[in-house]
């Protein structure tokens, strides 16, 4: 049982202990003490504060009466989530260090290295809000029952084989109920804890990158002509309207490019933020088979984005076209693209580029 400290991973071990299961807790290790002048100001997954979430982990696998190991994955967090999380910001894109992570640490190493360890299991379980449907064509994720807290979209990439050896038991339930069942159980005291929203614990990431990433820079117009100054291209995105700091404008402009090259932000009119069609690379499949020609599903751009209908054509090397029906907002080259089929996620990929003209 994969345990973070939090309401969902103890509901979940709690749920599973009182289904008959033998559980062992266990909680990965990523924090790079070398970062040590860095101030948690909010829960996140990587931080100083993990000190606090493996003690919180200890004390509910005491209560529920289970083993805890710790597993320390600092070095392969470092060398799989930190530097894709650099390399992507420095090309000018945005990451999604979430969804890199499930795949390659909390769903991949991390019950690799417990095995290595000596641990013998059956099943992996967390607590995230989506369900696994098993059918005989093979396992998939789909949406978990609460529509606000469902986190399929996080396990998009995730593979069938990973998927047939992992339990989700919340995402049958509400996250009212699971606060009740806290509640209820003597684990009142988490349903006040800080949960992790987010990846880093900090407002400013930049300690991750040094020097590089955080020089200043202009903003400029689509025309190229200056407007403003951005204090270093890994701190914005595209579809970015806060922090620009700009003044002057008849109408809020907002990030449309990063040029890397020369260090500059374009910013303008939200009606530049539409597209209809964006490319996909690396896209990687739940059963493993490439599809081929094309085909009808529908699209999620990010998390709180609702997946549009779209037509997807396959182009070569696991590349494929999405043509949405209709223009979305803010398509983000960097970012997750997951496929989806009613509540059914097939998989994902990474959005590369918009199909749009480039600027002067």
């Amino acid at each position: 049982m994969g345990l973070s400290g939090g309401i969902d991973s103890a509901m979940t071990a709690y749920l599973l202990k009182m289904a008959g299961y033998r559980l062992t807790g266990v909680t990965m290790s990523t924090w790079d003490e070398n970062y040590s002048s860095q101030e948690a100001i909010r829960s996140g997954c990587f931080g100083p504060g993990e000190v606090e979430d493996i003690s919180s982990a200890a004390e509910i696998c005491r209560r529920l009466e289970i083993p805890h190991i710790v597993i320390d994955l600092k070095c392969e967090f470092h060398n799989t989530v930190l530097e894709y999380f650099r390399k992507v910001y420095l090309s000018g894109r945005t990451p999604n260090p979430c969804v890199i992570c499930n795949r390659e640490i909390k769903f991949g190493l991390l019950p690799m290295k417990a095995r290595e360890l000596g641990y013998d299991f059956d099943y992996f379980a967390t607590g995230h809000y989506a369900r696994i449907e098993k059918k005989d064509s093979g396992f998939n994720i789909a949406r978990g029952v609460d529509k606000n807290k469902d986190q399929s979209y996080f396990l998009c990439r995730l593979s069938e084989q990973q998927l047939s050896e992992t339990l989700l038991p919340l995402g049958g339930y509400q996250k009212e109920e699971i606060r009740k069942l806290a509640r209820d159980s003597g684990f009142d005291y988490l349903v006040y804890r800080r949960e992790s929203q987010d990846f880093i614990e900090t407002d400013d990431y930049g300690f991750i990158f040094g020097r590089r990433g955080v020089e200043p820079g202009d903003i400029v117009d689509k025309k190229g002509r200056k407007i403003g100054q951005h204090q270093g291209i890994i701190y914005y995105t595209v579809g970015q309207r806060r922090g620009l700091n700009l003044s002057g404008l008849s109408e809020p402009y907002y990030v449309l490019e990063i040029d890397t090259k020369n260090n500059r932000i374009i910013a303008g009119e939200k009606s530049g933020l539409y597209s209809r069609e964006l490319i996909a690379s690396d896209v990687i499949w739940a059963d493993g088979k490439a599809r081929e020609g094309t085909f009808k599903l529908q699209a999620q751009i990010r998390l709180q984005h609702r997946a549009a209908r779209c037509s997807i054509t396959h182009l070569e090397n696991h590349h494929y076209k999405v043509s949405f029906a209709e223009p979305q907002l803010s398509i983000t080259p960097g970012q997750i693209v997951a496929f989806y089929d009613g509540d059914i996620v097939l998989g994902g990929g990474v959005i590369e580029n918009l199909n749009t003209s480039s600027y002067n």
